[in-house]
């Protein structure tokens, strides 16, 4: 139990590459913690082939016998819920507590038993990841924990201990460079409590990345010498090999300290006889860009909480990586304050957090006012992991709708109101057509995706502020997108119909909440009717003379759009939601629209310009495209693949609040707008080629290759910056067929050699390398289902399915891999036991809960054309024997 009486006191600073405890004894004394006789231990986690986890040093040491069983930095994996270590996958959460528990062990075996405690987290961390850390406390056997925000704890051993002055109103600038990441912060005095006022960091930026660096100029030195020495150290294939990488960086890292104190510094290379010695001149050119890095991200913060450096009551460098000289005098060089650094800055964080305890009863956070904080974190956070026994390690551990002339105008029936375009998602192009869908059918488009060529009371109202607050900084992906909805199965009954006519083609529905939109012809006549199915009645019906036979329904709240095709002039037709036509013009195949937030964009290949639209069918604003050619690119955000898809795989109850902001890509530029105004947020180069395919998923844009060894590259789309590499294909046959954001910050590709050897591989956007792959052969297309992935054939040229979970495991029945699967939620599927069709036949449903493979057989739907089905959460709508069906399923 916890003993305040005694006056005992613990702080813990768990960090990306090392953990690091402070205990305060009664007379006031602190002492860092030994944990294995050092005050400083490894973060790494690695897991024997007993599922037995070790941590620490031991955990270093017993990576050289399966590097896959260890994971070095399991604080970067915060997000993911659960982390694969060789054939074990633990939760994350269980990871932390693996190193905290070898922290109480060590203060048990200090003073006697587990004092109070006190947690730092970074300031950027959200609710959910702050929850993770508390809850791996608890798993570790600590008692109830307070957390403090990393800089406030380092702003406390700045005025605390080192009796620096903070003024009231002033404020400190605590510059945070750790082994994995770089995080910086303005905090202010306010009347003798710390509040952060302003973050930011670069969490691809920390040592392990200037380790890198150091370790790629060496190799170039030792290539030239001993290319085969450098290639086992490159790429190790032997455990000896492994071991003696591990070695190199080892000693890498040593020297790097080394030189922090001396101007050179040896470094042995295993398996050579003679050493190389790395200066510090030569350690500053191959380190500067990255320091640089550091100190334009600083300057960025500082100039974002309103504040110029000489208004700083000082610049606090801690993290083991501010050691490094060049950091300091880089700093002090731009920004012309001196700054201050120990020679351990490993421990003021942890010290510092011991200023902020106070007696606690329950798991309580430093409150920080919402509208202070910029909140920066990655889109995806899991739950917290479901509670398990605490883990005991082994060792330690405004006008009418006006389209310029240009822009080839909708020419408005005389009758017409003007123009409300339709909040709907998806951008519009060809539909799809009896041969098999080959595009990607999780980026929102329903045509392949842009390839572009060169050519209480106040609790309640807090908590809903923190909501907002997040949201608007692009974490709607955090909260609601694991927040899984299985619906509860039960076999087809009937829920209404419509007669049409017995002589109807080319029947087509659309399901939008409660309202089924059912399109067909009758000898050349368009017949499109509203059917409300709550009321299971008809609400109005649209006619029109016109010889496409092929059409696409677009619904939303605000209206209805109609595209149609192969007929001698495709047309794109805009009706109200009372089925009043609105407009009509000719729309190229090659054409996109696309519906966002406050207006809808319409790109128009002829015209050769992109116009933006208001609801109120206002032209908002005009771009033209680049003399050499430009593609557009809408967004797929989180909210998208929590309802339903259609028979491509495109979500059909899109989040258009969240839809803010577009891609172009002109000849060489990657262009974010804003979708309000059109105006350019952030540019690239793009150095694609010109068979490139592109991905936008929320705050992520996915470039990936089709030529030899493809490369997948993602951008951060909230900051400028290259492009991460991510993957490249382990051969020259391999080919891009699909890509889709699955699970939490993962990207799932599958690629293909031939149509024999079709893969689905899933991809760890933070950490770069992939997590699992599992054959998909037979396969075209992705639906994202909540945490899980369906591989599946979009369009319905064959049945051939495979649902796969988080571990790449396959969650199928066998009599379901041989069906077609469409999302239902993002927690259940519908499985169709044949390939969509235009015929009509007998169809049999079965449903599937994604999690876990379950099925429940729902019936058999009797003489219908399957291609006609849409559906929602609980009904699904059909046409058949001349008319429109409704069954229910849920």
């Amino acid at each position: 139990m916890t003993q305040p009486q005694q006056g005992f006191a613990i702080g813990v600073d768990l960090g990306t590459s090392n953990t690091v405890a402070v205990v305060r004894h009664p007379d006031g004394r602190t002492r860092p913690l030994l944990v294995d006789g050092a005050p400083i231990m490894p973060s790494g986690v690695y897991v024997d082939e007993h599922g037995r986890v070790h941590v620490g040093r031991d955990a270093y040491r017993m990576a050289n016998l399966d590097p896959s069983r260890f994971e070095p930095n399991p604080k970067r994996r915060i997000d993911e819920p659960t982390v694969l270590l060789g054939d074990r996958e633990l939760a994350t959460v269980d990871l932390l507590a693996a190193i905290l528990a070898a922290v109480a062990r060590a203060a048990v075996e200090a003073v006697g038993f587990l004092p109070a405690a006190i947690l730092t987290y970074p300031a950027a961390w959200g609710n959910r990841r702050r929850d993770t850390l508390a809850e791996a406390a608890r798993r570790a056997g600590w008692p109830p924990v307070r957390l403090v925000p990393e800089p406030v704890a380092a702003a406390r051993y700045f005025a605390d201990v080192l009796r620096r002055p903070v003024a009231v109103g002033s404020s400190l600038a605590v510059f945070d460079f750790g082994g994995g990441t770089l995080d910086i912060a303005v905090v202010r005095n306010d009347n003798g409590r710390f509040t952060v006022i302003g973050s930011g960091g670069l969490e691809d930026l920390g040592g392990l990345d200037v380790d890198a660096a150091i370790v790629e100029h060496l190799g170039a030195v030792i290539n030239q010498t001993a290319p085969g020495a450098w290639a086992a150290l490159r790429n190790p294939q032997s455990t000896t090999q492994r071991r003696d990488r591990r070695l190199f960086w080892d000693d890498i890292r040593g020297a790097k300290e080394m030189l922090s104190r001396a101007t050179v510094a040896p470094i042995a290379i295993p398996g050579q006889d003679a050493a190389l010695h790395l200066t510090r001149e030569e350690l500053e050119r191959v380190t500067e860009p990255l320091i640089r890095r550091a100190v334009w991200e600083t300057g960025k913060v500082l100039h974002g909480a309103g504040l110029r450096p000489d208004q700083l009551a000082g610049l606090f460098l801690v993290g083991g990586s501010s050691r490094l000289p060049l950091a300091a005098r880089l700093l002090h060089a731009e920004l012309g304050i001196a700054p201050t650094v120990l020679e351990q800055p490993e421990l003021p964080v942890a010290e510092g957090a011991l200023a902020e305890l106070v007696p606690v009863t329950g798991y309580q956070t430093e409150s920080i006012p919402v509208s202070a904080v910029p909140v920066s974190a990655p889109r995806s956070a899991p739950p917290s992991a479901p509670p398990t026994a605490p883990i005991s390690p082994v060792g330690p551990p405004t006008a009418p709708f006006s389209a310029p002339p240009s822009a080839a105008p909708f020419s408005a029936s005389p009758s017409a109101a003007p123009f409300s375009a339709p909040p709907s998602a998806a951008p519009f192009s060809a539909p799809p057509s009896a041969a098999p869908f080959s595009a990607p059918p999780s980026a929102a488009p329903v045509a392949p995706p842009r390839r572009r060529g060169r050519a209480g009371l106040l609790v309640g109202a807090v908590a809903a502020l923190v909501v907002l607050a997040l949201a608007g900084a692009g974490t709607y992906w955090f909260f609601f997108r694991d927040k899984v909805n299985a619906i509860d199965f039960k076999t087809v009954a009937t829920a209404g119909s419509l007669d049409l006519d017995a002589k109807l083609d080319n029947p087509v529905t659309a399901t939008l909440a409660s309202r089924t939109y059912a399109l067909y012809t009758v000898d050349k006549n368009v017949h499109l009717v509203a059917y409300d199915l709550d009321d299971r009645k008809k609400v109005w019906q649209y006619d029109l003379a016109d010889d496409n036979y092929r059409w696409q329904i677009y619904p939303n709240p605000n209206g209805i759009v109609l595209i149609g095709t192969y007929g001698t002039n495709p047309v794109l037709i805009m009706l109200n939601s009372s089925g009043k036509e609105r407009g009509k013009q000719q729309f190229a195949t090659s054409d996109s629209v696309y519906f966002l937030d406050s207006v809808w964009i319409w790109h128009s290949t002829k015209a050769k310009k992109t116009n933006a639209y208001g609801w109120d069918g206002a032209n908002k604003w005009t771009i033209d495209d680049n003399p050499k050619g430009t593609s557009v690119l809408g967004p797929i955000v989180a909210g998208d693949e929590r309802g339903p898809s259609n028979l491509v795989g495109a979500p059909t109850n899109r989040d258009l609040k969240s839809r803010t902001q577009f891609i172009t890509v002109d000849d060489d530029k990657i262009n974010l707008r804003e979708a309000s105004s059109g105006k350019v947020v952030r540019s690239w180069n793009d150095t694609a080629d010109s068979s490139a395919g592109y991905a936008m998923y929320d705050q992520r844009l996915f470039v990936y290759g089709t030529s030899s060894k493809y490369t997948i590259k993602a951008y951060d789309l909230t900051k400028t910056g290259e492009p991460e590499q991510l993957y490249t294909a382990p051969d020259d046959k391999r080919r891009i067929v699909d890509v889709a954001a699955c699970g939490t910050d993962r990207l799932c590709v599958l690629d293909s050699s031939s149509s024999d050897d079709t893969v689905l591989r899933s991809i760890s956007i933070a950490d770069k390398k992939q997590l699992w792959q599992g054959d998909a052969k037979g396969t075209s297309g992705l639906v994202p289902v909540g945490k899980e992935i369906l591989a599946t054939t979009p369009g319905g040229s064959s049945e051939t399915s495979r649902l796969f979970g988080e571990d790449g495991g396959q969650l199928l029945k066998p009599e379901d891999q041989d069906g077609y699967g469409v999302r239902v939620t993002n927690g259940s599927l519908l499985f169709f036991a044949k390939a969509p069709s235009s015929i009509e036949d007998n169809v049999t449903l079965t449903g599937v809960t994604s999690s876990s493979g379950e099925r429940v057989a729902l019936g058999t739907l009797n003489k219908v054309a399957s291609a006609s089905c849409s559906w929602n959460a609980s009904k699904i709508a059909c046409v058949g024997a001349g008319k429109l069906q409704i069954w229910s399923f849920a």
